[in-house]
């Protein structure tokens, strides 16, 4: 079973961030599926105010940490992202969802 995340983020301007991330990773608009991520299977955002929270859904932890070790980390680092507030794992239990 996969892999689940939940990232938190508590900053001012977090959506900004998140979309300068993801401008540095070059998911504008819509996602280069060749370049995406090995291993990460759904990835969804939400924002309330000064809080975002991600929640990713991988294969396995390792893909994750790869993904964060080479790519991500770098992209937060020259986004000037502040760590986030929260990051726990979960072990998947269901996945539902209409395409």
């Amino acid at each position: 079973m996969a892999d689940v995340v939940v990232l938190e983020f508590s900053t001012p301007d977090a959506v900004n961030l998140y979309n300068k991330v993801n401008h540095l990773l070059g998911w504008d608009g819509t996602p280069d599926w060749e370049h995406w991520p090995k291993g990460m299977l759904s990835h969804i955002a939400g924002e309330k105010g000064d809080k975002l929270v991600v929640v990713e859904v991988w294969e396995s932890k390792a893909d994750q940490e790869e993904f964060m070790h080479s790519q991500l980390g770098p992209a937060f680092a020259k986004a000037e992202v502040v760590p986030p507030a929260r990051v726990e794992w979960f072990n998947g239990a269901g996945d539902i969802h209409k395409h």
